[in-house]
């Protein structure tokens, strides 16, 4: 069995793709029998990240790293961010000749673009940089790992993610039964990358609905008061907010998968999207999923879509395999065999 340190800038509380793929591999691993730890932002000195308050930076020394590590004596070292945790990780682990494989979450240049006058390519330029060392690096669909490539992102390996089955399922719908039809769902983070005001401003029948919070969600409050803003849900209410929906849309043009989107399927709600990273690799059954560079037009599909069709989909996306291909890519973090 091996030992494990996963080392992540993104943690709980919040709530996000990363930190849902890395708490649930690391459940899943512990089922088979590995010890698995993280080293998150728990524990240290804080300050909210610059435009995105909800991501806490950690004030925390080299050194305290390398004793976490040398504590820790892990079998492999997995570093899944690219903030101050990952950056001290990754310079311990060059500096002491460890290896470690990275992982590509989230669209870090065209995110900090959208906020700052900083070039993508300079931000790109860093992450190259960053993972160049790394045995591989992960990242969770074929387009995005074609991207890369493209941007000279070597030793990429496809990850793909999971959704819990049992918890985002079919079944009645309970909710917005008041409110008129059909019933236009967004869930996920309220900023500007996620391109929320394209899915509000689609000109289609119906009453949109959206959970989550996020830096936008005061303005767009006030630019749209026909749209319900039902704030952060989660468990068992957010279970059934997405089965009582009618469609998903997915408005974003940035994500590098779309966790969202695979709940929503697996909850039987057909989705809408641009045919972009993400959704074009997920929505890959047309029974399950309509794509269109016109948002409302890819709506207006998905609505004659069927629920058990999505469903069906969705179950080809487990944790286990999400689980299985992490196993498989991780490298012994010394020059010594370890058995799996």
């Amino acid at each position: 069995m091996l030992k494990v340190l996963i080392v992540t800038d993104a943690w709980r509380p919040q709530t996000n793709g990363v930190v849902r793929c890395l708490d649930a591999v690391g459940t899943e691993l512990r089922g088979r029998g590995h010890n698995v730890s993280y080293l998150t932002p728990e524990g240290f000195w804080t300050f909210p990240m610059p435009t995105y308050p909800e991501i806490r930076l950690s004030l925390v020394t080299p050194m305290t790293i390398a004793e976490v590590i040398a504590r820790e004596a892990p079998d492999c070292i997995h570093i899944a961010t690219e903030g101050p945790l990952g950056l001290l990780a990754r310079y311990i682990c060059v500096e002491q000749g460890l290896r470690f494989t990275t992982s590509y979450h989230t669209r870090f240049p065209e995110y900090v673009a959208a906020r700052m006058p900083i070039p993508a390519e300079w931000t790109y330029g860093f992450l190259r940089w960053f993972h160049e060392p790394a045995a591989a690096t992960l990242v969770p669909t074929a387009s995005m790992q074609a991207e890369l490539a493209a941007r000279s992102f070597n030793h990429t390996r496809l990850w793909t993610r999971g959704v819990d089955h049992a918890r985002f399922s079919p079944g009645e719908k309970t909710q917005f039964l008041d409110l008129p039809g059909p019933h236009l769902l967004y869930v996920g983070r309220v900023s500007v990358e996620k391109n929320v005001e394209a899915f509000l401003r689609m000109d289609v029948p119906g009453t949109k609905i959206v959970v989550g919070e996020g830096p936008a969600r005061t303005e767009l409050v006030a630019k749209y008061p026909g749209v319900h803003f039902l704030g952060l849900r989660t468990g068992d209410e957010l279970s059934t907010i997405y089965r009582s929906a009618d469609v998903f849309v997915f408005p974003s043009r940035t994500d590098t998968f779309g966790n969202v989107i695979i709940e929503a399927l697996a909850s039987g709600l057909p989705v809408a999207a641009y045919p972009v990273t993400g959704p074009a690799d997920i929505l890959t059954d047309p029974a399950c999923g309509a794509l269109d560079h016109d948002l409302a037009k890819a709506t207006e599909r998905a609505l004659k879509l069927s629920r058990d069709a999505a469903r069906r989909h969705a179950l080809t996306f487990t944790w286990s395999r999400c689980a299985d291909i992490f196993l498989d890519t991780l490298v012994p973090s010394r020059n010594i065999a370890i058995a799996a």
